[in-house]
């Protein structure tokens, strides 16, 4: 079976940085371990950046969340330092700028996942990105087996957090 495990969002403003919350600093080397486990395994992985632009305050997300983040080439942009090392090629880093990425579906993944691969993902916040990403490929994929690891994701708070997990799991997506 092949697999691939997507890191969603595990960027520096998620982290510690304007959007950052202990939570999310706790998973970190969590992550990182899972990534070198998931390699050793022969997974492909995947980096999803939240990217956003200077005129994000004049956009329907800005204007909802006015919180500056994961502004593009920003040092808040950036993988955690702990994770920067785990990047093998740049084609494992894609970019999204909203929540879900259709073009980490449509059109990196389509070639590469049929009812015989597994994709898992991980990363931040698992109830906006993670969920998001979730319910997308679930769509495009819907005899593909998808799971959600919840020790290696947080959400915006633990309630927020719970709520998105039971979310997956009523649309089929395997929560561990």
């Amino acid at each position: 079976m092949k697999k691939i495990f997507i890191v969603v969002d595990m960027q520096k403003d998620f982290i510690s940085g304007s959007l950052g919350s202990t939570d999310a600093q706790g998973i970190v080397d969590k992550v990182a371990e899972k990534i070198e486990e998931e390699r050793k395994n022969g997974s492909e992985i995947i980096f999803t950046l939240d990217t956003h632009y200077e005129n994000y305050p004049e956009t329907l997300e800005g204007k909802k969340l006015p919180v500056s983040h994961c502004v593009e080439n920003t040092d808040g942009w950036k993988l955690d330092e702990k994770l920067q090392p785990l990047v093998k090629d740049e084609k494992e880093l894609v970019i999204k700028p909203t929540f879900g990425s259709v073009h980490l579906a449509e059109d990196i993944l389509k070639n590469k996942v049929d009812s015989e691969t597994e994709i898992e993902l991980c990363g931040l916040c698992t109830d906006i990105c993670v969920v998001s990403n979730a319910l997308l490929l679930r769509a495009f994929f819907p005899n593909t087996r998808i799971t959600v690891n919840s020790e290696l994701c947080r959400g915006t708070s633990m309630e927020n957090h719970n709520a998105a997990l039971t979310t997956m799991k009523c649309c089929h997506i395997d929560v561990i």
